[in-house]
Formats: C-alpha cells, sequence, structure tokens
C-alpha cells in the first residue's frame, strides 16, 4: 500500500450522514434520502475512493410509507452494520402524518438484492445505530432530540428478531456541550469502548466529537483532540459543514472516516446548494485516540495510504430510457401509483402522465423522476415529446430544490397556443418570466449551470438554441430554502390540479459534468 491522491467527495451530490460497513475486502456505504424514492441507496467499493451504486435498501411502501411527508423530512441517518453474517440497515422516519417519528431497521444476505421487510422500533429520537458487542449481544443507539431536558446519547440492548427492547434505554454521553448531539456509533476496539457523534448541528457549526470508556456502559470520558473533525474555524474553505461520521479499519489495518460535508460556492457562503455529499479521510491513533487526516483540514484533493485501485464503470452520460427499469440513481419524490410514469407504454421513451400534482404541493405525489445534481458547473438537457390539450398542463425539466424553491423550464399552453416557458419559484413568489410560441413537435429543454447562476434554454428541430434567461442559484439554495437537501435535476409532468389529458414523453436525458 502507497501514498496515492485521491478526490473529495467520495459520493457526489446529496449523500448525506453517510454509514460505511466492511465486509471482508467490500465496503458498502448507505446515506439518507429524505422524502426521495426508492430509498437508502447502497453504494460498493473495494479501494474506498471508486464507489458504484448497486441497489437501494428501502424499495418497497411496506418497508418505508412515504405519503404526506414533506421535504426535508423522511428518510434520516442510515447506520449500516454487519451482524451475524448479515447487512443490517436502521434508520429513521421523520415527519409522517400518522406515524411521526418511528425507526426500523432491514436486513440482507446480499446488498444488491431486495432487502427484508421492515422490523419496527416504537422509540423517540432520531440516528439510531446498532451495536454487537463480543458477547454477541445487540444494542441500540440513539439521541433523545424528542425528549424533554438537554440532548444526549441513550443506548439499551435489543432483540435483533423482534425489535424489542429488552431493558431501559440508558444515557451514555451528552456530548462536549455542543448543539444537537446526534449521529452516535459504538466501537470496541481493543480494551476501549469508543462513542462517536456529531454535534453543533449540520451547518457551519458541524463537528465530529468522541468519548471512550473501559465498560459498555460508560462513564465515557471526552477526547482531549475534541472537536476531531471540524471545519467551524476553517475559512474560506471549500468544503464545510464536516460532521457526521463513521469510523472503521480497512482490511489492510489502516484506519479512516467517511462523514458529511458541502462544498459553498465561494468556499464560505450560506448557500450552497449541491447539499452534503459523502467525504473521506484517513485516520491515526495518538495516546489511543483516533486523529482525523493529521489535524488538518480535509482537503478536495487528498493524498493517503490508499487500497489497490479498483474502478468502477463511468455513469454513461446519457440516459435513452432503452431499459426496462430506471438507473439506480433516478427517484421519485415518495412513492408515485402504478400508471405515474412507464418506460414501455413508448418502448425507448419515459412517459410521465401528469396529475393533479404539482411542483408547489406539500406531501403530495407529482408526476416526477429526477437525479441529484453533482456539479456546480454542468449541463443537463431532454428531449420532451408533449403537446398539451388544454392551459394548465405542462411538461418539463426542473432545477428542484423543494416545494417552494424551485426553477423549470417547461411546454405549456396559453391562450390555445403551445408555448416554451421559464417559471421562477422562490417562497411564496411566483412567475413566468419568458414565454415563446412553440412550433409543433419534440423539443429539446436546457439547462447549463455555474456555481452560481443556471441559464434556461431550448431548441426546436435543428433550430439553433434559444436562451429564455438566467437565474441566480442563490434564491433557491439550501439555506434560503431552509432545508438540507440538494438540488434535483427532475423530469415533470402536471395538470396543475387536474389530470393531464396527454402523456408527457422524453427520449433521453443528458447529464454533462464538469467537476467543480
Amino acid at each position: 500500500m502507497t501514498e496515492r491522491l485521491y478526490h473529495n467527495p467520495i459520493i457526489r451530490g446529496t449523500h448525506p450522514d453517510p454509514s460505511i460497513c466492511r465486509v471482508g475486502e467490500d465496503y458498502y456505504i448507505c446515506t439518507s434520502t429524505f422524502a426521495c424514492f426508492p430509498a437508502a441507496p447502497i453504494f460498493h467499493s473495494r479501494d474506498l475512493v471508486h464507489w458504484r451504486q448497486i441497489g437501494h435498501a428501502l424499495t418497497r411502501r411496506e418497508q418505508l410509507p412515504l405519503d404526506g411527508v414533506a421535504i426535508p423530512r423522511g428518510m434520516y441517518a442510515p447506520s449500516l452494520r454487519h451482524i451475524n453474517g448479515r447487512l443490517y440497515m436502521i434508520t429513521t422516519l421523520m415527519g409522517h402524518p400518522q406515524l411521526g417519528c418511528r425507526h426500523l431497521y432491514v436486513s440482507t444476505g446480499n446488498p444488491a438484492e431486495e432487502w427484508s421487510d421492515a422490523v419496527w422500533i416504537d422509540q423517540p429520537g432520531i440516528d439510531p445505530d446498532l451495536f454487537q458487542d463480543d458477547d454477541g449481544r445487540t444494542y441500540l443507539l440513539r439521541n433523545t432530540s424528542d425528549e424533554p431536558g438537554p440532548r444526549r446519547l441513550v443506548m439499551g440492548e435489543i432483540d435483533l428478531k423482534t425489535g424489542t427492547l429488552l431493558g431501559e434505554m440508558k444515557e451514555l454521553w451528552k456530548g462536549t456541550g455542543g448543539y444537537e448531539p446526534e449521529g452516535p456509533h459504538l466501537y470496541h476496539i481493543g480494551d476501549w469502548y469508543y462513542l462517536l457523534a456529531a454535534e453543533g448541528g449540520t451547518g457551519y457549526g458541524h463537528m465530529v466529537t468522541i468519548a471512550r470508556s473501559r465498560s459498555l456502559w460508560g462513564p465515557f470520558e471526552s477526547s482531549p483532540l475534541n472537536p476531531i473533525l471540524s471545519h467551524r474555524d476553517v475559512r474560506p474553505h471549500p468544503i464545510q459543514c464536516l460532521g457526521h461520521a463513521d469510523l472503521f479499519q480497512d482490511h489492510t489495518g489502516n484506519w479512516w472516516m467517511v462523514f458529511l460535508g458541502v462544498r459553498p460556492p465561494n468556499g464560505w457562503s450560506a448557500l450552497q446548494h449541491l447539499g452534503r455529499e459523502t467525504f473521506l479521510a484517513p485516520v491515526t491513533w495518538e495516546n489511543g485516540w483516533p486523529v482525523v487526516n493529521g489535524g488538518r483540514p480535509v482537503e478536495l484533493l487528498m493524498e493517503a495510504p490508499l487500497l489497490p485501485p479498483a474502478e468502477c464503470p463511468m455513469p454513461p452520460v446519457r440516459e435513452d430510457f432503452d431499459s426496462p427499469t430506471l438507473g439506480l440513481d433516478w427517484m421519485t419524490l415518495r412513492q408515485p401509483p402504478q400508471g405515474t410514469w412507464s418506460l414501455d407504454e413508448r418502448p425507448g421513451w419515459l412517459r410521465l402522465h401528469g396529475n393533479a400534482s404539482c411542483l408547489n404541493d406539500e406531501g403530495t405525489i407529482p408526476a416526477l423522476v429526477g437525479r441529484w445534481q453533482t456539479e456546480m458547473t454542468c449541463k443537463a438537457s431532454a428531449k420532451l415529446d408533449f403537446e398539451p390539450a388544454r392551459e394548465g398542463d405542462e411538461a418539463g425539466l426542473a432545477t428542484y430544490m423543494r416545494e417552494s424553491h424551485h426553477y423549470e423550464v417547461a411546454v405549456g399552453m396559453r391562450r390555445g397556443v403551445r408555448v416554451v416557458f421559464l417559471r421562477r419559484r422562490i417562497h411564496d413568489l411566483q412567475a413566468v418570466v419568458a414565454e415563446e410560441e412553440l412550433p409543433p413537435g419534440p423539443v429539446e429543454l436546457v439547462c447549463t449551470a455555474t456555481p452560481e447562476t443556471y441559464t434556461f434554454g431550448y431548441r426546436s428541430g435543428s433550430a439553433p438554441l434559444r436562451i429564455l434567461g438566467t437565474a441566480s442559484i442563490a434564491p433557491i439554495s439550501s439555506d434560503a430554502a431552509c432545508t438540507f437537501t440538494g438540488m434535483m435535476l427532475a423530469l415533470y409532468a402536471t395538470g396543475n390540479g387536474r389530470t393531464c389529458q396527454a402523456p408527457a414523453d422524453f427520449d433521453w436525458f443528458e447529464y454533462l459534468p464538469c467537476n467543480s
């Protein structure tokens, strides 16, 4: 093993709260997905640098009901653990109008295939973790965010078959005094139990702290190096908000940490829009305490003792919708009913049947299929065949942060004429800012992104590209939208209060990233 360079983030776009698990020489990561479906993406790697998505842990409504869940609620903070020869993924469903906040876990013998039915745990708090000690007993950890008093990290023994607690939840640690201690992970390393936590909220004060004890139940002493990871005082810097980590040892004996972070456009801004991504840093040990990246800031280009390269195929630039299923990087909002979208009604095309739900509606299920934006500088385009039958019917390409913050270039009807238009929705303000009559036939919709702007245009037939307008990213950034999700590039159709009479057919979608 030699020191080599690698690039952060290792998983780009909205992939926060990473949890990692090693099985032999294979490594798996799971991240949060909020109100998107399928949920809990599973990534695989053999070198820690090149990651390929191989599936999802939650692919059925019975495992994760998302009906009525508004952004940014939904599936929070998974923990991925290998117990008794199976992979377990435990997570929290947040903000369900009937279920409220509940924990659940699923398991599998093969993470690329279907996972088990969900086992539900009726417990408050967020960020659950499973820990199996050397004696085979298994424990549930979580924080107490839904309970009175100061936030703290608690643990109790659990029956893994039924999800039943085998005793009371007991306090382990209150953290170092930072806001909202959460994201607990427990490790038994040598003679010590180490308790890893996130503190300071998930914004620019985010940090990773750690404590240890000779006993499973404590008392836990705080590391003199805390916080062991944070960029809260490193400004400007191209990576901010580091936190919510998971610690692990590779199969050659070296230690690492995965964690979330964001890439603000100018290195210090409250207007980041790609969401929280997954980063990697090496870990060494000093006096029995982990030291992340030698105590230095984490960089976009890192040097570390990497495993031998095991590159993965790059995802195609163009999705032609020729396969019987959507690629693993595509998702919907919540679980759309059967018939909302189809890949076989018009072979080689993605067909959307617009319903009454529109992009502005909270908790509903619009006809929408999207994927995360992964680079600040990129170009997204799609070929759309859509003939609106009446005013209100529309279909197009959206940059979608949440229900109240999005831009779209779309095809619709105005005063009986087919048009292409650019619309902005910011908080409670919505306006069509450009509109042009559109001749019959398919149209190419285009969105070109820079770190600060989106430029929208269209191309009809063999005509040159026409620009409809440019919009600032800042008003629909994550912080402006009061969310911690990132930007989705979405294909959609809607009847704006009623069902569309005509389907919207997309021949292809193209995403050209420029690493930034």
